[in-house]
């Protein structure tokens, strides 16, 4: 993670290093006008409109130390006043996790952290923030925009496929239909008239394949088994396979494609997975264990939901990790 803490004086920047020795875990820089430079400050850059855009672009959070005005001006997520008594999130506050750093700034200068979205104040659920703190994708946009809309009129539905280990959270109910309402699932299924999937990246991908494979037969291998099974490619956590494949070109492109790290085990290592595999004298015989897609999948994971399937030259299995939701 990386921040940017920017000082417009004397006071301010002292103010900023207390804000700095607060990111302990971050990339930090910090900067002032050109006659407060020096002693780790670096200078504002020019011209305003490149300097921020670029510091906007590359970093998690802009801190700005200063008046609200300011920041607005140069578009910031976080603002300080000068003498540090208070903290104001003004840019993505929930999925970019501006009201989170408020309050951690805030407890560190001893301020007041003034945050202002609605569900928040309200005492209601944060569903984005919720989602984003425990890396769950949020599958719609404009279905979270819905369901932060609904839950500051009443409770809105939520189900899960996952054993629920704490109380629900404010605003929200058991249930699995209705207008609006929250699904946490691996699957693609839409039980709410407009859902907010929350898909948790809990699914590993087995594959083994014929020497020589394209990309394209791998991406359709796999579309095919997920569209089929009816589970979301966003919930891939990886791809797994045997280390006679760690250089196949097609499959590592197709990885890499897909944003996904892949890792590939020893012919022991998949013997020693425990289970009802799929086997196949072939496969032994070129690669010393019966079955490729279902071990590498299962290594890790709690259980196998999709067995093997072999589509032109592409074996394809999935597995799903343990989850236990809590609010």
């Amino acid at each position: 993670m990386k921040a940017a803490v920017l000082a417009f004086s004397a006071r301010g920047r002292e103010t900023a290093r207390r804000a700095l020795s607060a990111l302990e875990g971050w990339e930090t820089f910090a900067y002032t006008p050109e006659r407060l430079a020096g002693d780790g400050f670096l200078p504002l850059g020019k011209p305003a409109l490149t300097f921020y855009g670029e510091l906007f672009s590359a970093c998690d959070a802009l801190i700005f130390v200063g008046s609200a005005g300011i920041a607005v001006r140069e578009i910031a997520p976080h603002v300080l006043d000068e003498r540090g008594q208070y903290v104001i999130p003004l840019l993505s506050g929930h999925i970019g996790g501006a009201n989170a750093l408020s309050r951690r700034l805030a407890a560190a200068l001893k301020a007041l952290p003034v945050v202002t979205t609605a569900t928040d104040i309200n005492g209601r659920f944060s569903v984005d923030t919720w989602a984003t703190e425990r890396g769950l994708v949020i599958g719609d946009i404009k279905a979270a925009k819905a369901v932060s809309a609904a839950i500051l009129e009443g409770d809105v539905p939520l189900c899960c496929d996952y054993p629920i280990v704490t109380a629900l959270p404010s605003g929200t109910v058991p249930g699995g239909s209705g207008p609006v309402g929250i699904c946490i699932s691996c699957r693609s299924r839409r039980p709410f008239a407009v859902t907010l999937p929350l898909i948790p990246r809990i699914l590993h991908l087995g594959i083994g394949c014929r020497r020589g494979i394209e990309e394209s037969a791998v991406r359709a291998a796999v579309e095919s088994v997920f569209r089929e099974n009816e589970l979301e490619l966003r919930a891939v956590k990886g791809v797994y396979s045997i280390d006679l494949k760690a250089d196949e070109a097609g499959l590592l492109s197709f990885c890499a494609r897909m944003g996904w790290p892949a890792a590939f085990y020893s012919a022991e290592e998949l013997q020693d997975v425990k289970g009802d595999f799929t086997p196949s004298a072939f496969v032994q015989s070129v690669t010393g264990v019966d079955n490729v897609c279902e071990r590498a999948a299962l290594l890790g994971a709690e259980r196998l939901i999709v067995k093997k399937t072999a589509i032109n030259g592409v074996t394809v299995a999935v597995a799903e990790e343990k989850l236990e939701v809590g609010f």
